[in-house]
C-alpha cells in the first residue's frame, strides 16, 4: 500500500488511517492499482475466454444451473422487499443486489491472485463460462431450423412459442424465422459480446458479473408478467441501457464488419432509432443490413414500419424477406463477429506481451 496514497487521502479528507485503507483497497480492486500486475492480468484474458468458449460448447450450462436460480431468487427477493411504486426504491433494489455480486467476484479475484496466477486464471474461466450463456439460446434456434428444413412449421411455431412467448398461431414461415432472427441477433449480444467488453475491460471477471447482473434484473423486473411496478422497475432498465450501450455498438460494428458492411452502416443510420429500444435497434439494424435480411415489422413501432416503405425520401428497406436459408447464414455471421473478437484479443494480448 502506498504510504503517499495514504497520506493524501487523510490530510485531505480528514479522515483515520483506517478508512484511508478500506478507500485505497476499494480503489485498488476496481480501478487496478493494487492487482499484481495489470499486464499479466490481460495476458490471461484471453486464455480464460477461449478455454471458457470451449468448454462451453463442449458442456453447455443449464439455464437453471444453481448460479442462476440463486440471482434469480436474489432479485425477486431484493423486488418483493423495496418494490414500493417508486423511482427510488429500485435503485435501492438494483445495488442491493448488483453491488455485493460485483464485490464478491473482485474480492474473490483478488485474494487468489494474490495466492497464485493459476488459481486467479482458473476463477476467471469459471466466471466466463457461468456468465456466457452461448448455448443457452442456441438449441432454440437450432430446433427451429431443424423443424423448418424437415418442413415442421407447426414444431417450429411451438419452439418459437416456447422461446418468445409470442402468439405464434398461424404464423407464417417468413414470420417465424424473422421472429428468431430477433430474438437470436439480441440473445448473441447479451450472452456472448456484451459480455466479452465486460471482461475485457478492467473490472475483469466482476465486469461480466455486474453486465450479467444488470441484464437480468433489467428483464426480470421490465417483463409483462412481472409484478413489479413501473416506477420501480424504471431504474434496472436505464441502468442495463448505459451499461448495454458501448457493447451493443461494437457488436454491430462487429457484424458489420464480418457481414454486408455497406448495407449494416446504411440501416444502422437509417433504422436503428425506429426500434423501441435504442440498443436493441442498434444491433438489429445493424444485423438486417450485415445479414440482407428484413426484420423490421411489428416489434418495431407502428411509425417505423410506414417509414420503411414510403417512397418520399424516406429510407428504403433493407434487405430481403425472411427465409429458412437465412438461419444459418445468421449462425455464419455471429460465429465470424466471435472469430474476429478473439482475433483482436489475441492481438491486444501479443502486442502486451512483445511489449
Amino acid at each position: 500500500m502506498s504510504i503517499c496514497c495514504l497520506s493524501c487521502l487523510r490530510n485531505k479528507f480528514q479522515i483515520n488511517e483506517r478508512r484511508a485503507k478500506a478507500l485505497c483497497y476499494l480503489y485498488a480492486i476496481f480501478i487496478g492499482t493494487l492487482v499484481p500486475n495489470r499486464i499479466t492480468a490481460l495476458r490471461m484474458t484471453f486464455f480464460s475466454v477461449l478455454l471458457a468458449l470451449i468448454i462451453e460448447q463442449l458442456r453447455a450450462l443449464s439455464p437453471h444451473n444453481p448460479v442462476s436460480m440463486l440471482l434469480h431468487y436474489h432479485a425477486a427477493s431484493a423486488g418483493q422487499a423495496f418494490d414500493a411504486g417508486k423511482r427510488k426504491h429500485g435503485l435501492l433494489a438494483w445495488l442491493s443486489v448488483a453491488v455485493p455480486w460485483t464485490l464478491a467476484v473482485a474480492l474473490i479475484y483478488y485474494l487468489l491472485y494474490r495466492i497464485s496466477f493459476v488459481l486467479a486464471f482458473l476463477w476467471n474461466v469459471v466466471i466466463v463460462y457461468l456468465t456466457l450463456g452461448f448455448r443457452q439460446f442456441s438449441h432454440y434456434f437450432t430446433d427451429i431450423h431443424l423443424a423448418l428444413n424437415n418442413d415442421d412449421v407447426p414444431r417450429a411455431r411451438e419452439i418459437l412459442a416456447q422461446w418468445t412467448g409470442l402468439d405464434t398461431v398461424d404464423m407464417p414461415v417468413s414470420e417465424i424465422v424473422r421472429h428468431t432472427l430477433i430474438r437470436a441477433v439480441i440473445a448473441s449480444h447479451r450472452h456472448v459480446f456484451g459480455v466479452f467488453f465486460w471482461f475485457v475491460v478492467p473490472l475483469g471477471p466482476a465486469g461480466a458479473v455486474l453486465y450479467r447482473v444488470a441484464e437480468h434484473l433489467a428483464r426480470t423486473w421490465n417483463d409483462t408478467v412481472s409484478d413489479r411496478t413501473p416506477a420501480f422497475a424504471a431504474f434496472a432498465r436505464q441502468a442495463f441501457f448505459f451499461i448495454d450501450w458501448m457493447p451493443a455498438r461494437l457488436t454491430a460494428m462487429g457484424f458489420a464488419i464480418v457481414g454486408n458492411f455497406e448495407d449494416a452502416i446504411y440501416a444502422w443510420r437509417n433504422t436503428a432509432q425506429q426500434w423501441p429500444d435504442p440498443n436493441e435497434g442498434v444491433l438489429l439494424s445493424a444485423g438486417s443490413g450485415a445479414l440482407g435480411a428484413r426484420l423490421a415489422g411489428p416489434l418495431a413501432e407502428p411509425s417505423s414500419v410506414d417509414a420503411l416503405s414510403s417512397t418520399d425520401g424516406s429510407p428504403v428497406p433493407v434487405g430481403e424477406d425472411c427465409t429458412p436459408r437465412t438461419l444459418q447464414s445468421a449462425v455464419g455471421l455471429v460465429w465470424r463477429a466471435v472469430i474476429l473478437w478473439m482475433l483482436l484479443l489475441l492481438m491486444l494480448t501479443v502486442a502486451v506481451w512483445v511489449g
